[in-house]
């Protein structure tokens, strides 16, 4: 077997995500035959590096030798079970591990199968619950230039027209409130004010603001400030507005911190995880809650009442022992330790950009960093060709756009660092060749 002709047969049948598939009349398909450490490998020996995390899910590595293990010890006991009236030891585990570490007001689990359910259930739930108070609320703010995923209600609180625009007729009722376009004090300032009117605007209609904390990832990786994340919050409280952080891409380590609320010090309503719960290996979503939320819906059976929500595969024994195997990572390993050296490196390395006339907007926050490349149409496609020559040099780039990031790995060694970012630098360098 070999890359073409695996090529050949995938592109018969398969329709793959998020992608033009007409792009690949001339667009290579990489079939990947293997994958280790930081590498992929495809059926014709080429190589390589992870630099996105195969889409920001995989934290320690491809192949992991503990994560491997503890799938297959579960696979051995249990592989699933209906989560209706059942339990299992692993998710009852993962559970309490979760609620120790993420703030002290979510003591509740509610689990699906992908970070766009998890947004699915907090929204609905957030809904709901005002409902059983007598509440009808039925608009959700979040703010301009997001994305919280795909399915209806996620995709009616993006702001990304190449997602949403074609589904306007039926999307749910959601309002845009202004970004912070980066970390400055102005930007911080004016999002706040703006959010303030727009709760004042629309006060006793709104279920909850729902915001990626500190980074909007598909949103061109936008960074602004742990600060609008406090004040935010404030105004969630004051106006009596659910805060729902959509922590699915930024959490467990991401940003520097195990989450990136942690950074502003806040407790929101609630946490929605995915991504990086199971280091890449099996699909797993939670929307952490508080008691005050689950006790409005704990009552005798009431079909109006009660929240009736399942997914098929909810709280899935393999996934669950891969996620408490990442877990038994970050403790044993001090990992958010260990990646601050990490971060600094990427940051040293970051300024090689500034040389580029084509680039601006260099940021970071965390093991996620970015640059915008500017002088070119967007019908150019000039992310396009960055990915292109980064493939052809062993590194997987996926930029957003006319954005070009870094979300490897944690594993990724300096020595890796530096033949990714240097690639990305060839790259963009050519730009104008």
């Amino acid at each position: 077997m070999d890359n073409l002709s695996l090529k050949e047969r995938d592109l018969k049948n398969i329709w793959h995500p998020c992608t033009q598939m007409k792009d690949h009349e001339r667009l290579p398909l990489i079939p990947i035959k293997s994958a280790d450490g930081v590498y992929l490998e495809d059926f014709d020996g080429n190589r390589y590096i992870d630099a996105v995390s195969s889409w920001w899910v995989n934290l320690f590595g491809h192949n992991h030798p503990y994560i491997k293990k503890k799938i297959k010890e579960q696979l051995d006991t249990l592989e699933h079970v209906i989560f209706a009236g059942f339990t299992h030891e692993p998710i009852v585990r993962l559970s309490e591990r979760l609620v120790e570490i993420t703030p002290s007001n979510l003591t509740k689990c509610f689990y699906a199968d992908n970070g766009s359910s998890a947004i699915e259930v907090a929204i609905k739930m957030s809904f709901h619950h005002n409902k059983n108070k007598g509440l009808t609320k039925p608009y959700f703010v979040s703010l301009e230039n997001s994305y919280h995923g795909e399915t209806i209600g996620a995709l009616s609180l993006g702001d990304l027209g190449i997602y949403k625009e074609s589904y306007e007729e039926i999307l749910i009722k959601s309002i845009k409130s202004y970004a912070p376009k980066d970390k400055s004090e102005n930007e911080t300032l004016k999002a706040v004010l703006e959010l303030r009117k727009v709760f004042e605007k629309n006060k006793d209609m709104i279920s909850a603001f729902v915001v990626e904390p500190l980074v909007q990832c598909a949103g061109n990786m936008r960074m602004y400030s742990p600060k609008f994340l406090q004040e935010a919050r404030k105004l969630c409280k004051e106006f009596n507005i659910h805060f729902i952080a959509d922590e699915i891409a930024v959490g467990f380590g991401r940003t520097g911190s195990m989450f990136a609320c942690d950074q502003a010090e806040i407790k929101p309503d609630f946490m929605a995880l995915s991504k990086g719960i199971t280091g890449g290996y099996l699909p797993l979503s939670v929307v952490l809650l508080s008691d005050e939320m689950y006790d409005s819906f704990y009552c005798d059976y009431n079909e109006h009442k009660s929240f009736l929500h399942s997914h098929s595969y909810t709280g899935n024994a393999l996934a669950c022992a891969a996620a408490n195997a990442v877990l038994d990572i970050f403790e044993k390993e001090n990992i958010l330790e260990s990646n601050r050296k990490k971060i600094e490196y990427i940051g040293q390395k970051l300024k090689l950009f500034e040389k580029l006339k084509v680039v601006e907007n260099i940021r970071q926050t965390g093991m996620i960093a970015a640059f915008d490349i500017k002088g070119f149409r967007s019908e150019e496609r000039v992310g396009l060709r960055v990915y292109e020559y980064a493939l052809k040099h062993g590194v997987l780039l996926r930029p957003l756009g006319n954005t070009v990031y870094f979300m490897p790995p944690y594993i990724i060694t300096d020595k890796e660092i530096d033949k990714m970012m240097d690639i990305a630098y060839d790259a963009v360098s050519k730009l104008k060749d």
